[in-house]
């Protein structure tokens, strides 16, 4: 019996060159519940060689603190109650520690380390303790070389959430997004925080629809700079960037294309007529026809393990979303709630299927399972929110919203909770994709 739960919503455009834009009142997921959240200590890591930056110790542990904040799975504990130093003292690397101190002030953990000035870079050591149980959860090293610890400290946090949760935190991941901040619709990519975007495009065209590879070394993107027409190509950090899916020809528009962990993509392909769903390798070849009728098949969304697909089809008459098998068989309808439901986007632990629905011409984002049983909100806005995209780790989403006017990224926890905007006003940002853990 198909449930339906209030919580909250957020949407994501489809948006194939003036086929469709968005989505309407669909189902969410009902959540677990709310995360557990944890008091931690962050101490000022002992400096063993300041290597000229004075200030190194207290910039590295604003950064550390910050990304377990973005985490939203702790809390920090105050300077002012702590009985124990600010600072780690040197020489702790194999010392005890002294728990009561720690957990009367109701610290859950905490983090003690050393940096250490090297030729090439420098060496961070920490340590996260249980306080509560008196208990280290772990110990490491980390090498850095040059003089940027940022991506340490996001590191270091993402350890310090695994060692509490069995989770690992995802503050050190990458989201690639669509910006205008340039005058053109270009390819972006961001820390996970919204810190260091930097252009992946610079073509001065059309670009949309960034995808990762399961690696995280390579994002597909649909691009208008050949022709004018809708293609599809790779920005890579190894190999040649350029057009991919070569083996498809040039007749038929390629609207889209999704990179699946099975080594294949899905494409979003028309030759003229209503767009259908194709399976191919990066080279375009080994090609499958995944759907064959005269309704607008979208938007695919692989399943984790890669065996199914989640699309969009109006074939019911308005567009509602579908899961079919890999190879296409077996095709069933997931959502009867709403007239427009769009863009979905598979949960990592295959749990959830996030996507947009409209709602009072404007959009929301909602969550529902891959049976279609439970189909609950995720945000809801008097303005639109648009484009969901699952943080590695499941427990996260990021969403584009126009809540502030122009369109920014948002990023919330899976049950609704903790709210964060991570782009500023540069433009609108849409379409952002959540990469993969970094190998």
């Amino acid at each position: 019996m198909r449930r339906v739960l209030p919580l909250l919503s957020a949407l994501a455009v489809i948006g194939l060159g003036g086929v469709w834009a968005a989505a309407e009142r669909a189902p969410v997921v009902v959540t677990p519940g709310s995360e557990q959240s944890y008091r931690v200590a962050v101490q000022r890591f002992a400096v063993l060689d300041a290597g000229g930056r004075p200030r190194l110790a207290d910039d590295f542990r604003k950064d550390v603190q910050e990304a377990l904040e973005f985490s939203g799975v702790f809390r920090q504990v105050s300077d002012d109650a702590f009985l124990e130093p600010v600072t780690t003292a040197p020489g702790r690397e194999d010392a005890a520690l002294d728990c009561p101190n720690w957990s009367q002030i109701g610290a859950d953990a905490l983090v003690e380390g050393e940096l250490a000035r090297r030729p090439d870079g420098y060496e961070i050591t920490f340590r996260v303790w249980d306080a509560e149980r008196c208990r280290r959860l772990a110990r490491r090293r980390y090498r850095q070389a040059g003089g940027d610890l940022g991506s340490t400290a996001r590191r270091l946090a993402d350890d310090v959430v695994e060692a509490f949760t069995g989770i690992r935190g995802v503050t050190s991941t990458e989201i690639a997004f669509v910006s205008d901040r340039g005058g053109n619709k270009e390819i972006f990519v961001m820390n996970a925080d919204g810190s260091d975007a930097r252009a992946a495009t610079a073509n001065r065209s059309i670009n949309n629809f960034p995808s990762w590879s399961r690696d995280g070394d390579s994002i597909l993107y649909t691009s208008y700079r050949f022709r004018d027409r809708p293609l599809i190509f790779v920005s890579t950090r190894k190999g040649r960037p350029g057009r991919v899916l070569g083996g498809l020809g040039e007749e038929r528009s390629q609207y889209r294309g999704v990179f699946g962990p099975n080594g294949r993509v899905a494409v979003v392909m028309s030759d003229g007529n209503a767009p259908d769903l194709y399976s191919a390798t990066l080279e375009g070849r080994s090609v499958r026809r995944l759907t064959r009728n005269r309704a607008i098949d979208v938007s695919p969304a692989w399943s984790p393990d890669g065996k199914r697909i989640a699309f969009v089809s109006d074939r019911s008459g308005n567009p509602n979303l579908y899961v079919m098998n890999a190879d296409g068989s077996g095709t069933r309808r997931l959502t009867y709630d709403g007239n427009y439901n769009t863009n979905p986007t598979w949960s990592p632990d295959g749990l959830w299927i996030a996507y947009e629905t409209r709602v009072n011409n404007q959009f929301d984002v909602w969550l529902i399972d891959p049976e279609g049983e439970v189909n609950v909100p995720l945000v809801t806005h008097p303005r639109s929110d648009e484009g969901p995209s699952w943080s590695p780790n499941s427990r996260k989403l990021v969403f584009s919203s126009t809540r502030r006017g122009l369109a920014d990224l948002y990023v919330i926890d899976r049950d609704g909770s903790n709210l964060r905007r991570i782009t500023g006003s540069n433009g609108n940002n849409t379409s952002p994709a959540w990469g993969p853990f970094k190998q």
